[in-house]
C-alpha cells in the first residue's frame, strides 16, 4: 500500500573550510524548496568530523525552518561521549537521530573501538539515556551490507535495531529496485514494519560513483557501468543521463510504495532538484 504522504529527506557531510560551509548554506537554501522532513548530517569517526557535525546540525535547527538530524556512530566512541552529544542535541532542541555502528577508521584492529561494537547496542543506548525523546533512524542494506557473513545474518541484524527501539530506517543507495522490493519482503516474513526509506544517491561523476560503491558494498549494475564509462570526460552528458536513470528508480520505488526518498547529496543541490523535478516533486 502506497503512504497517504510522501517523506523527503536531504543528507549532508559537516564541512571542514569556510568555502565549505558557504557551499552547504548554499544547497541548503536550494534544497528547502523541497520541504524536506529533516536534513540529515553525517559523523565522522575517530573524531575526524565530529565537532563539525553538532556545528552544521545546531546551524540548521537554529534556522527554525526544518528539523536537524544527527549521525551518530558508536565505532571508537565511548558511553560519556555519547551521552553528552546526546544532551547537547536535547538542549538544542534536536529530536531526530540517525544511529549507525560507522565505518571502523584505519588503523584499528578487529575489536571493537568503543563501549558499544554494533549499532542495535546504540539504538539501545539512546532509549535506556533519553527515552522516546529522538526518533531513531538506523541503515538498512537491501543488498546487504558488505561485511555481512550471510543474508540471513544481515536480516538479523536489522531485525535486533527494530527491537532495540528504531523508529523507522534509510537504506544505502541501490540501482536495482528489485532488492528494495525483496528487502522489504524478507523484513514483513520477520514481522518487521518500521518505515523503511530508500537511500538515493544522484550520478553526476562515475569515478566518485564507483569508489564509493567498491568501499560501500552498492551495486553499480552492468549496463549503468559501461554506459556511464562511455561518457568519459563529458560530465554534462553523464549527469543528464543520471538525473533520467535516477528518476526512473525513484518512480520505481514510489510505486513499490516507498514512504519516502532520502536523498545523498554530497553537499549539492542541482542533480536533486532536476530528479524532483522530473519527478513533479515538491
Amino acid at each position: 500500500m502506497k503512504p497517504d504522504k510522501l517523506t523527503l529527506s536531504c543528507e549532508f557531510f559537516p564541512p571542514r573550510t569556510e568555502k565549505g560551509r558557504d557551499n552547504l548554506r548554499q544547497a541548503y537554501e536550494q534544497l528547502k524548496t523541497l520541504n524536506p522532513a529533516f536534513f540529515s548530517v553525517t559523523f565522522g569517526a575517530g573524531g575526524s568530523t565530529q565537532e563539525n557535525t553538532l556545528d552544521t546540525v545546531v546551524e540548521i535547527q537554529q534556522r527554525g525552518e526544518y528539523d536537524a538530524a544527527p549521525h551518530l556512530s558508536c565505532i571508537t566512541s565511548d558511553k560519556a561521549m555519547l551521552r553528552n552529544l546526546l544532551q547537547q542535541y536535547q538542549q538544542h532542541g534536536i529530536q531526530r537521530i540517525v544511529a549507525l555502528r560507522g565505518d571502523r577508521p584505519s588503523g584499528f584492529g578487529s575489536g571493537a573501538a568503543g563501549d558499544l561494537e554494533y549499532a542495535s547496542e546504540l539504538v539501545q543506548f539512546i532509549r535506556e539515556e533519553t527515552g522516546d525523546h529522538f526518533h531513531i533512524e538506523v541503515a538498512a542494506y537491501p543488498e546487504f551490507h558488505p561485511q555481512a557473513t550471510s543474508a540471513q545474518a544481515d536480516l538479523e541484524f536489522f531485525r535486533q535495531k527494530v527491537a532495540a527501539g528504531a523508529d523507522s530506517a534509510i537504506t544505502q543507495y541501490f540501482y536495482n529496485p528489485d532488492a528494495y522490493a525483496r528487502f522489504l519482503d524478507n523484513c514483513a516474513k520477520m514481522g518487521i514494519d518500521i518505515p523503511i526509506v530508500p537511500g538515493i544517491m544522484p550520478i553526476s561523476n562515475y569515478q566518485q560513483l564507483a569508489r564509493f560503491s567498491d568501499g560501500c558494498g552498492a551495486e553499480i549494475p552492468r549496463w549503468l557501468r559501461w554506459r556511464l564509462q562511455d561518457f568519459g570526460d563529458d560530465l554534462a552528458s553523464l549527469q543528464a543521463y543520471g538525473v533520467e536513470v535516477v528518476a526512473r528508480l525513484c518512480q520505481d520505488l514510489l510505486d513499490l510504495g516507498a514512504p519516502g526518498l532520502h536523498f545523498y547529496t554530497l553537499n549539492k543541490a542541482d542533480s536533486v532538484l532536476n530528479i524532483a523535478k522530473q519527478l513533479n516533486l515538491r
